[in-house]
């Protein structure tokens, strides 16, 4: 993976909470072509595959008609909408940091746009990715209360050196997730949004596994960041997941996982259920 936006200390031009301006004068009309051009045939492309959630926040919030959004301008629709906002970050930050802006319904965008031939592929986590990939989900309450108590526990997992472990609970679901939706297999991860590619390998392809949700796997499951995932996990609802934040013991869980052997990349575990469609 080439990232070259991964920082430790905030660098020149960002605040001490990480923020910094978007400087949204820096891109230019090719830019603005580039990003509205690529959410059109985005957006055109998920039809059948994303939920109907992603697709509904795509419109709502005029992605696919925009060019790179605004934020001082965008954010007021955003919160009117959603009850959140986005801030410009410079790339991918520590977890401290990124777990209290969650906490307080705060969206770090990385503040750079993929560059190259092609708008398709970006190595690393870009504001096209952050924004497109992110934000649609937000306009169902429910996906944003989950962020939220994402965010809190993020906050408690610090403290409790357990962070790498909840970690791939985002990884699994917030970048990755699946989802049953009226009787169809459909993405609704951040990651999957942002590749056509990798999200008809996650819905249609026999190679990745496809496994019910399960907590203490998921977080003992490891994953590649170069290549398509080979295991998803799949979410009854937004509200299931919810219900999992807000109900379940996250200390029992750290217990119960965190002096078990983590689960290779695409290796198979006797706990596993794979998903099957309900019949009906």
């Amino acid at each position: 993976m080439g990232a070259t936006h991964v920082f430790e200390t905030p660098p020149e031009g960002t605040a001490d909470d990480w923020s910094m301006p978007q400087n949204w004068e820096q891109y230019t009309a090719t830019d603005h072509a580039r990003w509205r051009d690529f959410a059109r045939k985005q957006t055109k492309a998920l039809e059948g595959l994303a939920c109907d959630t992603f697709l509904e926040g795509v419109r709502a919030l005029e992605l696919d008609q925009l060019g790179v959004p605004q934020f001082d301008v965008w954010n007021a629709r955003l919160r009117d909408l959603t009850g959140w906002e986005v801030v410009a970050v410079p790339g991918v930050i520590p977890n401290e940091p990124f777990f209290k802006m969650l906490a307080e319904r705060r969206f770090p965008v990385a503040n750079f746009l993929r560059q190259g031939p092609s708008f398709e592929y970006s190595d690393e986590p870009d504001m096209f990715h952050d924004v497109y990939g992110h934000m649609p989900m937000f306009i169902d309450p429910t996906f944003g209360e989950f962020m939220t108590a994402y965010g809190r526990a993020g906050i408690r997992a610090e403290k409790q050196g357990m962070s790498d472990w909840l970690g791939r609970l985002y990884l699994h679901t917030v970048e990755f997730g699946l989802i049953g939706e009226g009787g169809n297999l459909r993405a609704y991860g951040a990651g999957l949004m942002s590749s056509h590619a990798e999200t008809l390998h996650a819905l249609t392809s026999d190679a990745p596994k496809r496994l019910q949700f399960d907590l203490p796997r998921l977080m003992r499951t490891q994953w590649p960041f170069d290549t398509f995932q080979p295991t998803y996990f799949v979410i009854e609802s937004f509200a299931a997941l919810l219900e999992e934040m807000e109900t379940t013991s996250l200390k029992d869980i750290y217990a119960e996982v965190r002096d078990l052997p983590l689960i290779p990349i695409g290796a198979s575990a006797p706990c596993d259920q794979p998903y099957a469609i309900a019949a009906g």
